[in-house]
């Protein structure tokens, strides 16, 4: 799957909260405002991919204004937000692919909403998915991205940090690594965990091999 744009337009805090954490586990950037700032977050962000809108008030005259912008714009898709008051004059707008959950659906429901809308009949899920910070492991597909470019690595790079990342605040010494990333069949010297692990950390950047932290006297662990 690819890395997404995702606008998320909300007045209220209950909807950001439970979106902010739904959103976090999927590969996408966020850009989230209010309503009022919706049109300068489009601005902000052009190529965006989908517009999570929550509908308040007059929801069939935002809706409609909401809908005119994204066909003016391109090809992005719209999931409304409604509340059950207003679902019996709620139009699903037709002129952009649209989705829409009523106020307090699951966040299992909601997730799968808009992975529909991103990605339509990709079989991957969010559990495909380890995102730390602005990086993501794509466990399906072996690759890597840092803010949505994607990462060159090795495949035993790749490997190394994808073990680590998905066993995170716990220590390996350089000979389970070997095992586990490189294998029994690997006769070399442990040392060249030390290399891969230099490596690694000069690809993710400062801030992200913060997180791949030596342990004195032990070997290494991922930490969050």
């Amino acid at each position: 799957m690819q890395r997404k744009t995702v606008i998320f337009v909300a007045d209220s805090l209950d909807n950001a909260h439970k979106f902010q954490a739904v959103l976090s586990k999927l590969d996408v950037e966020v850009a989230a405002g209010s309503s009022v700032q919706f049109k300068k977050l489009l601005a902000q962000h052009p190529g965006y991919d989908l517009v999570i809108y929550e509908s308040q008030g007059d929801s069939l005259g935002s809706i409609a204004q909401v809908e005119q912008v994204l066909v003016e714009d391109g090809s992005a898709s719209l999931l409304v937000i409604v509340d059950d008051a207003s679902l019996n004059e709620f139009r699903l707008p037709v002129q952009v692919k649209s989705d829409f959950v009523v106020r307090g659906a699951s966040s299992e429901e909601c997730s799968a909403r808009i992975r529909q809308l991103l990605w339509p009949g990709n079989e991957s899920s969010s559990s495909d998915y380890v995102v730390v910070d602005n990086m993501a492991i794509n466990l399906a597909t072996y690759q890597v991205t840092v803010g949505g470019q994607p990462l060159d690595l090795t495949y035993l790079e790749y490997a190394l940090l994808a073990f680590l990342a998905t066993h995170p605040g716990r220590t390996y010494s350089r000979d389970a690594l070997l095992r586990r990333v490189w294998g029994f069949d690997y006769y070399g010297g442990s040392r060249t965990v030390d290399v891969h692990v230099r490596r690694v950390r000069a690809k993710l950047g400062p801030e992200l091999a913060q997180h791949l932290e030596t342990v004195r006297g032990v070997g290494y662990l991922w930490s969050v």
